[in-house]
């Protein structure tokens, strides 16, 4: 089976089949050779590819998408390959299960939180149980009144995944249902993907105990959870997760096949994969994800079971800690992302979980409902669920399918070829792989070609402080931990002087003239919590007082390129006799070419720089 099918014979773009395309690529040329003061002839025969966009995975987002890209249509949801879904009876009128996370250390608190969650729209439980959570001897009392065949239930339960399998077995033992497969318990186990993201799980040998006696139960049991979410919460790319959660599924494979028949095995595997807010990516990411696991099920010979379920989580990685309340906006997108993408299972992470617990003066419940209801919105009143896979037919999602299930397959061949998962786990390879990838978007981010709203961009230098127990704990691991560092740093620098980190704005020239780069030098200064002084248009030779006046170390001029060349070098002299130790241009370094060495400027701060080093330098000069 091809892992990428091939575009519909005769779909030549540039034929009369479409004849409003040619004229479109015609205009794509037109305003592309405007804008680059080039001749249209000079741009290809394809101008319009100009406009692509790369993912991390070397995927082409084209600008447009037409008939020419059209790919032979998928089978309905719940057949072979499973693209559009594991389930061709899904009810409609429930769509994925809206699953509630409890992690409460005793029985009562949990049982609480449980009841409170089913009754307020929740449909699925996912409780900790354990070292970490809920005492294993604990949890009839903590699941009391679940109704099991209702609502799926999933543990995370550690090196103690076990001991609280039997728990649950003498539970539902002593449960009355007429259909015992209805009930569906997820155990968790997932040791590969905790080897890779250093945590404790069971052994591999106790696992396949664990898988083989769940295989004997009358109810749908599955012991093993691929938890793709290690890899994403450490930079890997959409394609690098699916590829590794593939392989580390091939592992349980045949570490189970000595044990049971491969169709067994198969129903003893389930996935969890990050959503994130790039909604097409997410809906790509897992029908590319079930495509890829029945092509492996089709290739043991048992495509039938290679529709394993699948639990979306919203990104972590993507959670800020600044400006947290965009993060509600952030986990729409992703649920909804999940939702038309398929998942059998969504939870949505509290807008506030990249925060100490009570940081923003909200109560847990408050922020859990929040999370709730972002999924409930969806299924309730936009009726998401109400149609399978409506991503299906899309030009551009059936695309983004294929290509990304094609490049997620040959990140598993790679593992393959380097002995397997544990081989290319022990031998750093699966590592340094998604640590590349984790880089590149660091520097992207760094340099500001990626947006992280509240963050590197449009930040909120209004918002109260941090406390204390926030500073210590650190940035963390999320995307713009970089920036976020920089703003704790600032933080600190508040509470040990009153007032944050300071630069003067020098507008030269009229509004017109500074008005644009004034704006972009404020928005970049507050995204490393440094605060912009702006005395307004300035004279000529009411530069120095305010300079005085405002007593910063750090100034930077904003004009237009013709300003500077004649307003620059008297007002970087001005700057320096009134002390101010640092003088920055807004701007590249080339609109002063003209200039002195010593009337010159200390540096530069341009579109693309790297935001983060150079905000780092500038804090350091202010002593923070």
């Amino acid at each position: 089976m091809p892992i990428a099918a091939e575009p519909t014979a005769g779909a030549d773009p540039s034929s009369s089949a479409v004849p409003e395309y040619p004229a479109w690529r015609k205009g794509v040329a037109g305003v592309l050779a405007k804008t680059r003061k080039v001749d249209a002839a000079e741009l290809g025969a394809e101008p319009e590819k100009l406009l692509n966009q790369s993912t991390y995975d070397g995927l082409d987002i084209a600008p447009l998408y037409t008939r020419r890209d059209e790919l032979p249509e998928q089978p309905l949801p719940g057949a072979y390959p499973f693209v559009r879904g594991g389930d061709g009876t899904r009810d409609v009128h429930r769509g994925w299960f809206v699953n509630v996370r409890i992690a409460a250390a005793d029985a009562a608190a949990a049982n609480r939180e449980l009841t409170a969650g089913l009754e307020n729209g929740a449909s699925a439980v996912e409780l900790t149980a354990g070292a970490h959570g809920v005492p294993v001897g604990d949890l009839a009392a903590a699941l009391d009144g679940l109704l099991f065949e209702l609502a799926p239930l999933a543990l995370r339960a550690g090196t103690d995944v076990a001991e609280a399998a039997e728990a649950i077995y003498e539970m539902v033992d002593r449960y009355s249902a007429p259909d015992r497969s209805a009930i569906r318990i997820s155990l968790g186990a997932a040791p590969l993907t905790a080897a890779f993201a250093g945590t404790e799980d069971l052994g591999l040998a106790e696992t396949t105990a664990l898988a083989v006696t769940a295989g004997r139960r009358s109810e749908t049991v599955r012991a093993i959870t691929v938890d793709g979410t290690a890899f994403h919460d450490a930079g890997a790319s959409d394609a690098q997760e699916l590829g590794a959660a593939v392989a580390a599924g091939l592992e349980y494979l045949r570490v189970l096949s000595g044990e049971m028949p491969v169709a067994e095995a198969l129903r003893q595997v389930e996935f969890r994969f990050a959503a994130t807010d790039d909604q097409f990516a997410t809906i790509a990411k897992f029908r590319a994800a079930r495509r890829l696991w029945a092509r492996v099920a089709h290739a043991l010979g048992a495509p039938s079971e290679g529709a394993a379920p699948q639990h979306a989580v919203t990104s972590a990685a993507m959670m800020s800690r600044r400006d947290p309340w965009v993060n509600l906006l952030r986990t729409t997108l992703a649920a909804f992302g999940a939702g038309v993408g398929g998942a059998d299972t969504v939870t949505v992470l509290p807008f506030d979980s990249a925060l100490p617990a009570g940081e923003l003066g909200v109560s847990a419940s408050f922020s859990e409902r929040m999370a709730r209801n972002t999924q409930l919105l969806l299924l309730e009143e936009s009726h998401l669920g109400h149609v399978h896979d409506p991503g299906a037919g899309s030009w551009y999602v059936e695309q983004y399918t294929a290509d990304l299930a094609a490049a997620a397959w040959e990140f598993v061949q790679e593992l393959e070829a380097a002995g397997g998962y544990r081989a290319a786990l022990d031998s750093g390879l699966l590592g340094t792989r998604i640590g590349a990838t984790k880089a590149q978007r660091e520097s992207d981010i760094a340099h500001r070609r990626t947006a992280v709203t509240g963050v590197n961009e449009f930040p909120n230098l209004a918002e109260a402080p941090l406390s204390e127990a926030a500073l210590t704990a650190g940035p963390g691991q999320r995307y713009g931990a970089a920036f976020e560092a920089l703003r704790d740093r600032s933080d600190t620098y508040l509470a040990a002087h009153g007032t944050r980190p300071q630069a003067l704005l020098v507008p030269l020239g009229t509004v017109a003239e500074h008005n644009v780069r004034v704006t972009f030098i404020a928005n970049l200064l507050a995204s490393g919590g440094i605060e912009s002084v702006n005395p307004g248009p300035l004279a000529d030779g009411e530069i120095a007082a305010a300079a005085q006046e405002s007593g910063a170390k750090i100034a930077v001029l904003c004009g237009t390129d013709a300003r500077y060349g004649t307003d620059a070098a008297g007002a970087v002299e001005q700057l320096r006799s009134a002390g101010v130790e640092t003088v920055l241009l807004a701007g590249p370094e080339k609109v002063v070419a003209g200039i002195e060495e010593a009337r010159r400027p200390d540096g530069f701060l341009a579109a693309r720089i790297d935001a983060v080093a150079a905000l780092t330098a500038l804090l350091e000069k202010v002593g923070a």
